[in-house]
């Protein structure tokens, strides 16, 4: 049992609108309902190569803004009736591995980054980088979730 007073352990889920990250999520919460911790999204929104058209680059970034987090509430919706957890949603802009690391450096309540794995192919860039040859540098465990696991397979693990 934690005290009132100190900070919860915190799940980092990097979402985007793929099913994995989906699962990933799911056992995120799951896993923050069994030990009374709390659940943070962090959804990234890439900067678009139209230099030239200002206009243009603002309202790309800002449609895909809007698109992440219609995708993130929808997630939420199903993690907060499933596990009652009310997730904290975070969207940033930027390159995503570096918008990680700097998210994580500055949270020490930051108990592992959950990330989901394409169940077939290359896994993703985050999975990719995080657990290449900078894994050990983060100052939190890495969490795989394979994109292939139903919900009673998670519940089992979380």
């Amino acid at each position: 049992m934690t005290a009132p007073d100190a900070p919860r352990r915190t799940y980092l889920v990097v979402i985007d609108d793929s099913a994995e990250a989906r699962v990933a999520l799911r056992f995120a919460a799951r896993r923050a309902a069994k030990t009374q911790g709390a659940v943070e999204v962090l959804a990234i929104v890439e900067p678009q190569d139209f230099v030239q058209w200002g206009g243009v680059q603002a309202a790309i970034e800002e449609e895909q803004r809007l698109r992440i987090e219609a995708s993130v509430a929808s997630a939420v919706g199903e993690i907060v009736d499933a596990a009652g957890i009310a997730p904290r949603i975070v969207v940033r802009s930027g390159e995503p591995v570096q918008e990680v690391r700097t998210f994580i450096g500055t949270r020490e309540d930051i108990a592992a980054l959950v990330l989901g794995a394409c169940a077939g192919g290359h896994p993703g860039p985050l999975v990719a980088d995080f657990t290449g040859q900078d894994a050990g540098k983060l100052p939190c465990p890495v969490m795989i979730i394979p994109g292939s696991l139903d919900d009673e397979r998670l519940e089992a693990l979380s």
